[in-house]
């Protein structure tokens, strides 16, 4: 003769508590209670630059004037439809904008070995330094090394 065993009451509550999770989530798709966020609403990702330079070539050779050329970067957006473009300063020094993006604040990181700063410049541009981080430690050694930026 078979022997039909109940379920524990762990397994009951934990049974009964993801029918909870699973029907809340399956209303909230339902009823669309979340709305979608703007693209360029307060604390949404308004723009990402993930500049690398020219193949073969690096950064080292990028224009002192503001370009938008695909192939400098390994990924590009901007919340407004516009264009992302780059400039070298100097070695180891670049502007980033976000053509028509009013974000005030970016952070960024080196691709490579490297530490990086960002700074918001007058013109809404970004100013991003690229350090080494193998250098003397009392000394601050400007790199031209690819770098990650996301302006919020």
């Amino acid at each position: 003769m078979r022997v039909i065993r109940l379920p524990s009451p762990t397994t009951v509550i934990a049974l009964v508590a993801l029918f909870f999770a699973l029907g809340g989530s399956a209303f909230a798709v339902g009823q669309k209670i979340a709305a979608n966020q703007q693209r360029c609403a307060a604390g949404a990702v308004r723009g990402v630059a993930v500049v690398v330079g020219e193949p073969l070539k690096g950064l080292g050779n990028l224009s002192s004037s503001f370009v938008s050329t695909p192939s400098l970067f390994a990924r590009r957006f901007n919340c407004t439809g516009k264009g992302v473009q780059v400039r070298r300063v100097s070695t180891g020094t670049f502007d980033v904008r976000f053509v028509g993006n009013s974000a005030n604040v970016a952070v960024g990181n080196s691709a490579l070995d490297g530490a990086v700063s960002v700074t918001r410049n007058q013109d809404g541009s970004f100013r991003v330094t690229v350090y080494s981080t193998t250098a003397d430690q009392n000394i601050a050694k400007h790199i031209d090394n690819p770098f990650q930026l996301v302006a919020v």
